[in-house]
């Protein structure tokens, strides 16, 4: 278990703790406990997977992130979780997704593959990816066109493989593209290559 999972650990134990010990030190009936802690546990039970799933409801993303392009750049704050997510369009496919410059290679599910319509069927062996969580194998394909505000790249390649989850990750080979990238402060900057007309 690493750091970061205790800490959650921590944190959402607090987050049960709390209400627990106000609905006890109000000395209620047993009948009236029990609703008040089904409540409790029903609104953080919500909450929970409405902010764990927060990159799939593009309606409430507005929420979570203040991405935006100023001039020719594109700025990413730093996420609560300490990474920076991009509102990605992958072949036209809106996607949040993780940017990572220790990642040599764009990385995304099988179901984003699918959704964006990247082939993998032409390759002829899987690729071997080393991550975090050990070796996977993943097939190859391209994606003909990615965009991440006012930067913009076609015929990118990417790795594709059920082991990734619904986890989608922008790595190297897209920001060595980029005329330039920066983080300042809690900001990611990324700065296209050549000037860029919104569509």
């Amino acid at each position: 278990m690493t750091t970061d999972n205790r800490l959650d650990i921590l944190l959402y134990a607090l987050l049960l703790i709390l209400p627990l010990s106000a609905l006890l030190s109000r000395r209620l009936s047993i009948g009236r406990l029990i609703g008040g802690l089904a409540t409790w546990a029903l609104i953080f039970g919500v909450g929970f997977l409405i902010f764990n799933n927060r990159h799939r409801l593009p309606n409430i993303e507005r929420f979570f992130d203040d991405q935006e392009v100023v001039g020719t750049e594109t700025r990413i704050p730093l996420g609560p979780d300490g990474h920076f997510w991009a509102r990605v369009q992958l072949n036209g496919v809106a996607r949040r997704m993780l940017i990572d410059s220790g990642a040599t290679t764009t990385a995304i599910s099988t179901a984003t593959a699918e959704a964006a319509g990247i082939d993998t069927g032409r390759s002829p062996f899987p690729a071997v990816i080393r991550t975090a969580n050990g070796t996977v194998t993943a097939l190859t394909g391209t994606a003909d066109k990615v965009r991440i505000g006012s930067v913009e790249t076609t015929k990118l390649g990417v790795v594709v493989s059920p082991a990734f989850g619904d986890m989608d990750v922008i790595g190297m080979n897209f920001l060595s593209r980029l005329g330039s990238w920066r983080v300042e402060g809690r900001t990611l900057i990324l700065t296209p290559d050549r000037p860029y007309n919104r569509p």
